[in-house]
């Protein structure tokens, strides 16, 4: 074997990969040494993908752009599966469940909110001033600042395969917007709401402290053993992607088998939202594990929350850096009116949105829930604990739990998304269609926040 630099096939992930960490810790040297990128709060991932797209640009480094979209596809199911592993904090355990249902709701709420606007500025244009635009394009809205880059590059590659020129691009576009609309109009909304005094100045979280619980709960496999713990952490999630992979591929084979028509409808879907098969089948590991504790066929916790964290937090970042690092802004060139429009539009419909689910969900906490939610639906979970620690540094209200717990109850609930996402593009009157979809389970998502508000007022 040749193990030279002419084998591009050895050496390429490794080349891919340098790329990506020289991005971020390049990304964090400024971060740490320049104050107003710090003050922006823009997370070291985003800005690192934004050093990588420009080094690629100005011809510095030579970027493999499908490596770039096979990290982001990987990247966003390894991430999400290793959040789902975790074991839940025990003062979640308690009437955790209607706070997270709760939370749920307040995020699918959101994402229908940016689908309803962003199909309808797609379908003005589109019997407008730009005919030929692709009609079903709204929804990557939803998908880039609701769900991030990494269902922004799913969807919009499957859009790109349907007919939608540039459609990949289009949608992490979307999605680098909104990391820049958490950072910088959320750094604007704090400093607005602390100069009205409805909120304390922002504090530092430098100085926060844990203890040994944090990093190890009570009854996990010891630190030093045959196998190293981080190493069983890696194993559960890489085991459940294998096992998500398999899950996939048989439901895929079996409609092929039966339905040919129904398996080219539904293919596309299943292999695009994998993170929700393999977030399922994490929860239904952690389970199984927790059931055999408690029978004593099991005698240790498997999982370690801290490690399972960090891990998450490794993919989600590559993916983000690879994510942004691989925009084609040709793609986009004859696109900026709707990207513009659908940036600007999903800003504000997230705030006036949330600002009034928000209030009736966190009643004792509601700016802290506020601020975090809105960070969170225009980036990604780690852009909505930045914009809460500068309120919230000690992480004392249930705030940032809510962003971790909702989540989990949010991939139940926002099952119908997979539905709207993959009818809207077959024609113009199933666009019309999904926009009424969207609005109705709107509807209904805003009853069930309400009434499960009065439910517990009542009790």
């Amino acid at each position: 074997m040749d193990y030279s630099a002419a084998n591009q096939a050895l050496w390429n992930v490794i080349v891919q990969l340098g790329l990506i960490a020289g991005a971020i810790l390049l990304a964090n040297f400024l971060r740490q040494n320049l104050a107003f990128i710090r003050k922006s709060l823009m997370p070291v991932a985003v800005l690192g993908g934004f050093l990588l797209l420009i080094a690629r640009y100005v011809g510095l480094v030579r970027v493999d752009i499908g490596l770039m979209e096979i990290l982001v596809y990987h990247g966003i199911a390894l991430g999400f599966i290793a959040m789902s592993l975790r074991v839940p904090a025990e003062a979640g355990k308690k009437g955790g469940d209607l706070t997270g249902l709760k939370s749920g709701a307040v995020i699918v709420s959101s994402y229908m909110a940016q689908g309803v606007i962003g199909l309808m500025i797609t379908l003005l244009l589109a019997y407008t001033v730009m005919p030929g635009l692709f009609k079903a394009s709204g929804l990557l809205l939803p998908m880039g600042y609701g769900q991030g880059p990494g269902q922004a590059n799913n969807i919009g590659s499957s859009y790109e395969a349907l007919g939608f020129a540039g459609g990949r691009s289009f949608g992490l576009a979307i999605a680098a917007a909104g990391y820049l609309v958490a950072c910088i109009v959320g750094v604007i909304i704090l400093n607005v709401l602390s100069r009205g005094g409805k909120i304390s100045g922002a504090r530092s979280a430098q100085d926060v402290k844990y203890d040994a619980d944090f990093f190890h709960s009570p009854n996990e496999i010891p630190i030093s053993d045959s196998i190293d713990k981080l190493s069983v952490q890696i194993a559960m999630v890489m085991l459940v992607y294998l096992c998500t992979y398999l899950a996939a591929w048989g439901v895929t084979s079996g409609l092929a088998a039966v339905s040919p028509g129904l398996a080219g409808t539904l293919n596309t879907l299943i292999w695009g939202f994998n993170f929700i098969i393999g977030s399922a089948l994490a929860m239904l590991l952690r389970v199984l594990l927790e059931k055999g504790r408690k029978s004593g066929l099991i005698r240790r916790q498997y999982q370690n929350n801290y490690l399972l964290n960090r891990i998450s937090g490794f993919f989600f970042d590559i993916m983000i850096v690879a994510g942004i690092g691989s925009i084609n802004l040709e793609d986009i060139r004859g696109l900026w009116v709707p990207f513009l429009l659908m940036a600007v539009g999903g800003g504000v419909v997230t705030w006036i949105h949330l600002s009034i689910v928000c209030k009736k969900v966190y009643k004792d906490y509601y700016y802290e829930g506020l601020i975090s939610m809105y960070g969170m639906l225009t980036g990604t979970i780690s852009s909505g604990v930045l914009l809460l620690r500068e309120i919230d540094p000690d992480l004392a209200t249930p705030a940032a739990n809510n962003l971790i717990t909702g989540s989990s109850f949010g991939i139940i609930l926002g099952a119908p998304v997979l539905i709207l996402v993959g009818i809207a593009p077959r024609s113009d009157a199933m666009c019309w269609l999904v926009l009424g979809l969207a609005a109705l389970y709107l509807a209904i998502l805003y009853l069930l926040i309400f009434k499960l508000r009065k439910k517990k007022k009542a009790k």
